[in-house]
């Protein structure tokens, strides 16, 4: 969900290839519009033609850079990526574009997604030689890209491509080109876009607005840019399997001003909400949405059920991501530091909550207490994503099933967990009927357990333990995290 503790993005990606520009700070703001797909840390790497320099840290785009760091970074030519890390280290030497030095001169990448073969992978070239000083799978892609055979980039990008398996979005630089290259199966989103003389590539389409860039088109799946003096030279090495772009897109992770497969998010998500009121209807004076992805679904609801919407939370829009840790009073109130719920308006209403999703169901039994110390009647929490019983492999922070509360409690027992009046999930039907795309182009694995690829490796990862049963129950195995330190994008 949307607070403190749930779903955790992808991250952001940004490329850019533009003579006469500056691209550093091009970069730097196309970064800014990413800002919302991780938070851990930040860099961008640039080319003059001949030599590529690179600036990273740990923090938000506005921690990490300066002035003078800009100032640092010449060139026509840049990459940009804003990282949220999962069951990885959060880790400065972590932190990307990930430079190396090759054959061919040096590189500089940047990847959104996960790779599910990447253990393989890093075995078979440490068995080869290479050594690696991260532990990304971005480093793995860096160094089959470096050491790839072949003599022109289509053959150096198809070499990579149908080695590697799993979720990617990728962007680089070489000291004469940018680079970028998408899965076959599109599970994460990558557009292209013009700028005056130049090209742009990013993960949403919000960033070449920002930027005043023209949207051209989504880089397909299965499909490689190069991009240089000559212009865009597109490459697609690899067949393309049936699409499978993560739903959660259009849930939550990118920004309702951004565009997907030609459908702006914005009226997708009040789509949901109208679903949501005709499937689960409730008696109730107000409607309400957890700021800021469940505000359009909030609104949706509220059209479609005839109950008055309000803004029932604030929210603290300068609570970004800290390295003061609170407190333990502080944690336990931790939802207080983000929102702050108006008293006078909620005192006595009976509420419908919306929201995006429930992963672990640590944070929404805060948010019920919360309206409920606001003096709300009854609440009736309405989530917009269907129950989340499986774990992501393609780069979420859903690694592992016992942590997801809707694989091993009901939704009535949810119910009770959280505090609430009423609970309601979207059905996944009603959400295909919100995006009106067919069921066969999306990714809902973390729904159904149907898989667009092979995970078995991933599967075979994960360690299973036993529950201490409790008075009367019988044990169950259930699944911890995998010890191998994989770090997700």
């Amino acid at each position: 969900m949307s607070l403190l503790s749930g779903l955790r993005e992808s991250c952001g990606v940004f490329g850019v290839y533009a003579s006469g520009e500056d691209v550093a700070r091009i970069t730097f703001y196309g970064l800014y519009a990413l800002q919302h797909r991780g938070q851990e840390s930040a860099g961008i790497a640039t080319s003059d033609g001949g030599k590529i320099h690179l600036r990273t840290g740990m923090g938000l785009i506005s921690q990490v850079f300066d002035e003078a760091d800009l100032s640092y970074l010449p060139g026509h030519i840049a990459v940009g990526h804003t990282r949220y890390s999962t069951t990885g280290s959060s880790r400065p030497e972590n932190a990307q574009p990930l430079c190396l030095d090759g054959p061919r001169g040096p590189l500089a990448l940047g990847h959104n997604g996960n790779l599910v073969n990447a253990e393989v992978l890093r075995h078979d070239l440490e068995e080869q030689g290479y050594s690696f000083a991260t532990s990304s799978d971005t480093e793995i892609i860096a160094t089959l890209m470096a050491s790839a055979p072949g003599t022109t980039w289509e053959r150096r990008l198809g070499y990579v491509m149908r080695r590697i398996q799993g979720a990617y979005c990728v962007v680089g630089l070489t000291p004469t080109g940018l680079l970028a290259m998408r899965d076959p199966y599109g599970i994460r989103p990558l557009c292209l876009g013009s700028l005056n003389s130049g090209w742009v590539v990013a993960s949403e389409t919000c960033a070449l607005d920002h930027l005043g860039a023209t949207f051209v088109r989504e880089v397909e799946p299965g499909e490689a840019l190069y991009i240089d003096e000559n212009g865009v030279n597109s490459y697609k090495p690899v067949r393309r399997q049936r699409e499978a772009l993560c739903v959660f897109e259009y849930i939550y992770f990118s920004r309702p001003d951004s565009i997907l497969r030609d459908k702006l998010l914005y009226p997708v998500r009040m789509a949901m909400g109208a679903e949501l009121a005709r499937q689960y209807p409730v008696e109730a004076d107000l409607v309400i949405g957890v700021p800021d992805s469940a505000i359009p679904a909030a609104i949706g609801y509220s059209h479609e059920s005839g109950i008055p919407y309000a803004e029932g939370l604030v929210k603290n829009r300068y609570v970004g991501r800290t390295f003061i840790q609170p407190n333990q009073r502080l944690r336990d109130v931790g939802v207080y530091l983000k929102f702050n719920p108006l008293r006078e308006l909620l005192e006595g209403q009976r509420l419908v909550v919306v929201d995006d999703s429930i992963v672990r169901g640590t944070t929404t039994p805060r948010v019920v207490e919360m309206m409920r110390r606001a003096g709300a009647r009854e609440v009736h929490m309405r989530i917009t994503a269907p129950p989340i019983r499986e774990p992501c492999f393609f780069g979420i922070d859903m690694s592992t099933r016992w942590e997801l509360i809707a694989s091993h409690k009901s939704v009535e027992e949810i119910c009770r967990h959280i505090g609430a009046d009423s609970l309601s999930y979207q059905a996944i039907d009603g959400l295909l009927r919100a995006v009106a795309q067919a069921r066969e182009t999306f990714c809902l694995a973390c729904f159904t357990g149907e898989y667009p690829m092979d995970v078995q490796l991933q599967m075979d990862k994960l360690v299973f333990e036993r529950r201490p049963a409790r008075a009367g129950e019988k044990p169950e195995p259930v699944m911890a995290a995998w010890t191998w330190e994989q770090d997700r994008r």
